[in-house]
């Protein structure tokens, strides 16, 4: 089984003093296309930390699906360069915020999303200013907006998709177990309507078969349209798992499911 390494390939790295703005192709050399830029972005609030994934061959005339991605614990937005190559280089345009809090651990500082009030708010906000970052710089087709995360970041991204259905087009939680808590199911009637994708180790710890068969029973109790996708790994993503997340997306895209 094949985990996510860091691509093969040199991918381009822009400082954010080099932002384009407007819906026109980037600037950028052929040499470094696909591009992934890191930067602390100006918002209505404060600076957040995020990473924006260029696809290659920007064509400005397309409207691309936008995929939205919560890292997971310990990491931060640069896991976008590692993910990315791995579920495609052209298909998508891609953002990633900064996780709500941060965590030390041996003198490496990571950040992790947590399900409480305040935090949900804040990851709440970070995916609004994402999507408006990336509208503003990017043509994107609205009704194509999905929402995905790993382990703690799968969770926050079923939480806001509870929390906000009528936004996002398609969720995917990669070894993220249903938020607990605060009330997920309250939008049920649009929450029924969006298509959920639940993707696991088999060998998993953090989210094991018992939790997953809980979700399922409930969600099954709620009417939700859940896709359930297990591999032969333990907690880690891996190759397989983010090449058959752009097969599930695509298929959506293209009306095929």
């Amino acid at each position: 089984m094949n985990r996510t390494q860091p691509p093969l390939g040199k991918p381009g790295f822009v400082p954010s003093s080099q932002k384009t703005s407007g819906k026109q192709s980037p600037d950028v050399q052929a040499a470094y296309n696909p591009r992934i830029a890191f930067g602390n972005f100006n918002t209505r609030t404060k600076p957040v930390p995020r990473a924006v994934f260029s696809p290659l061959h920007y064509e400005p005339g397309y409207a691309y699906p936008l995929l939205i991605w919560l890292h997971g614990p310990g990491d931060d937005e640069r896991q976008l360069r590692q993910i990315m190559p791995l579920i495609s280089l052209r298909n998508y345009v891609a953002i990633a915020p900064r996780g709500t809090r941060a965590l030390a651990d041996n003198g490496k500082c990571g950040f992790a999303w947590e399900q409480t009030v305040q935090q949900i708010e804040n990851a709440a906000e970070s995916v609004t200013e994402c999507i408006d970052f990336a509208k503003d710089r990017f043509h994107i087709a609205a009704s194509r907006l999905f929402l995905a995360g790993y382990h703690s970041g799968g969770t926050m991204a079923i939480r806001l998709a509870c929390q906000f259905p009528e936004r996002f087009a398609g969720i995917i939680s990669f070894g993220g177990a249903f938020p607990q808590g605060l009330h997920p199911l309250r939008q049920i009637n649009a929450l029924r309507k969006l298509p959920m994708l639940l993707t696991m180790g088999r060998d998993g710890r953090s989210y094991t078969e018992t939790q997953l068969c809980h979700d399922l029973r409930l969600a099954h109790a709620a009417g939700m349209n859940i896709s359930v996708r297990q591999y032969p790994c333990g907690d880690e993503l891996t190759s397989a798992m983010l090449s058959d997340t752009d097969w599930w997306i695509m298929d959506l895209v293209c009306g095929r499911s």
